[in-house]
């Protein structure tokens, strides 16, 4: 049926709103002007955006932008419906309805100018618009009139829109269809993360965003500068060093270890030879107090035996019977057995049917359950037992480093996830201090809340890595050295990396995503490790660091006392560090890699 244009009323409408191409030769024009609009239809609202005509700015036909535009397809989503019509501009118009809008991202670049990047249900972003005389304020306003936009407890500028509908917030992504098409890569990457590289692994869980911010209509949603504002100044050259590979000397007689802190700088600066893993480790996790004597090492794992064994028994001794009125321990006991049998099968500890290794690793994680009931088992938790089973090759003391290593993690796999959100936050505040540039190229490809670090952060690395490189990385991190969040800083050193592979690229949020994915297996431990130490002594050596990112590094200490200042915090980790970098040169110059 033909329609009116009587039938439809303009709402907003805002000229200098510009598409910005990014094309490739010199003598075409990066910026499309145009003007965006919101019309209610007879069917739905509807976001549109129209090129400019008139002089300066006719399209000429044979125009080539020297790539295909990503958003091509998002001028025909659902077909079947209705659209307000839009005057015919070529391929740099495009029209959404409100009702197709899966989420909006609200941004600013470092010169103040806003954009937004509006994404369809379908998963697709469409072209960021650039406000350049302003008015995003006003469109969002209209908008909030038809739409709920929440906005995501992991990134502030990123909004998540709902109909005005009460019952659909409480609801979850699943209920509410949010990815209509199953065969979406983003989709699929909801469900399971791991399906297209790690088949068969078990699955890690995925952050959900839960919208709990309701913004008012007469409240402007804040801006974040997407930089640091200072000059960070140029990163070091860092260098590695030998792993630890002399154990008894660093033992008085009774076998207390006499200098803690100098084993931790040699860890970190170049891990642990694999003979001494087995010893080394139960210190690094906690397992033996490193004051504690060759006797008291002895007491504390017969101790520690028999309270392992008490709570294995619990479990063990559970009827089938009893365990049908139980579905907790029920439900822990599938999973455990589920994931076990998928877990690091490749290495020969664990491959193989019927294999000891799996019982091992079965029943330390049922045990687990027992020791922590209120945490219980949540996939991931395979993933960081197996190493510790494989080198210590005692489910003892597996369990006992497990637990320490727990009290490093644990809060990963809470049900709340706070500490995951929290974490990408934090990731996202080091990355805008670093690389300005980078985020803003992931901002405007809807990819800025760093979703596809998760697995990186949940289980530090563990996909990433070969099974070797991940026993040193391990290592490297329980040292705790230079700062608690080292982690954050070998995911900022991964994405710098990839700057080169995704700036300037024609990557939109599927591909960066399924880009970060296949990163697995091929990436250099030791480059990673040194680029993440470099990018701490360069923040370190900043004068005017801001204070978030200081608190995130540990830095900052709310003193007003030279001695607690963030200044002389800095400086005395610099000066360990420097000191335990000379000293493993001293060692054996061979076997010290530095930058080209």
């Amino acid at each position: 049926m033909e329609q009116n244009i009587e039938d439809y009323k303009l709402i907003f409408e805002k000229e200098g709103v510009y598409l910005h191409t990014n094309a490739k030769r010199s003598n075409q024009d990066t910026t499309i002007p145009g003007s965006s609009v919101l019309w209610r239809g007879p069917v739905a609202p509807a976001v549109l955006y129209t090129k400019k005509d008139g002089e300066g700015a006719e399209e000429d036909a044979n125009y080539d932008p020297g790539y295909e535009p990503d958003w091509a397809v998002i001028s025909t989503v659902k077909k079947d419906r209705e659209h307000v019509p839009v005057k015919d501009s070529g391929q740099w118009s495009f029209s959404l309805p409100l009702s197709e809008l899966y989420s909006l991202r609200r941004a600013r670049f470092s010169l103040g100018r806003n954009f937004l990047v509006l994404t369809s249900r379908g998963g697709h972003p469409l072209p960021p618009l650039h406000f350049h005389r302003g008015g995003t304020r006003e469109l969002f306003r209209a908008m909030n009139r038809y739409i709920i936009l929440d906005q995501s407890p992991v990134d502030g500028r990123l909004f998540l829109a709902y109909p005005h509908d009460p019952g659909a917030l409480s609801q979850s992504f699943e209920k509410l269809q949010l990815f209509d098409d199953g065969s979406d890569l983003v989709s699929r990457f909801i469900q399971d993360p791991w399906h297209y590289d790690l088949q068969g692994q078990p699955p890690i869980p995925v952050l959900p965003m839960i919208p709990i911010f309701h913004p008012s209509p007469d409240e402007e949603p804040g801006f974040e500068l997407i930089n640091c504002g200072v000059e960070l100044g140029p990163r070091p050259d860092v260098t590695r060093g030998r792993p630890l590979d002399k154990w008894d000397e660093f033992l008085d007689p009774e076998g207390r270890v006499k200098n803690p802190e100098r084993i931790k700088e040699i860890v970190f600066r170049g891990g642990v030879t694999p003979s001494l893993r087995k010893e080394v480790w139960k210190f690094l996790l906690g397992f033996y107090p490193w004051n504690s004597t060759y006797k008291e090492r002895e007491n504390i794992l017969r101790v520690k035996t028999d309270e392992y064994f008490r709570m294995k028994v619990q479990w063990k001794s559970v009827s089938e019977e009893q365990e049908m009125r139980n579905s907790l321990l029920k439900g822990y006991r599938s999973l455990i057995e589920r994931d076990v049998s998928r877990t690091d099968r490749n290495n020969t500890f664990f491959s193989g049917n019927d294999n000891p290794g799996l019982t091992l690793l079965n029943d330390v994680l049922m045990t687990y359950c027992m020791f922590n009931f209120d945490l219980g088992y949540v996939q991931g938790m395979s993933d960081l037992l197996s190493p510790l089973l494989f080198v210590t090759q005692n489910e003892v003391e597996s369990f006992w480093c497990l637990t320490g290593f727990m009290e490093l993690l644990h809060q990963n796999f809470e049900e709340s996830q706070e500490a995951m959100k929290q974490q990408l936050l934090q990731l996202s505040i080091l990355l805008k201090a670093l690389d300005p540039e980078l985020c803003d190229f992931l901002d405007s490809q809807d990819s800025g809340s760093l979703c596809f670090c998760f697995r990186w952060l949940l289980i530090w690395f563990k996909r990433e890595f070969s099974f070797e490189d991940i026993l040193t990385m391990w290592e490297v991190l329980w040292t705790r050295l230079p700062c608690d969040n080292f982690h954050l800083l070998i995911a900022c050193s991964i994405l710098q990396s990839q700057r080169g592979e995704l700036i300037g690229s024609d990557h939109d949020f599927n591909t960066i995503l399924k880009h970060i994915n296949e990163l697995t297996m091929k990436l250099d431990l030791q480059t990673v490790l040194r680029g993440a130490e470099a990018i701490y002594l360069q923040l370190t050596q900043c004068k005017e660091l801001p204070v978030k990112v200081q608190q995130v590094m540990g830095l900052y200490v709310a003193s007003s006392s030279e001695e607690d200042s963030p200044d002389s915090q800095a400086s005395e980790t610099l000066r360990l560090l420097a000191e335990s970098q000379a000293g493993a040169a001293s060692c054996d110059s061979a076997y010290v890699p530095t930058y080209p």
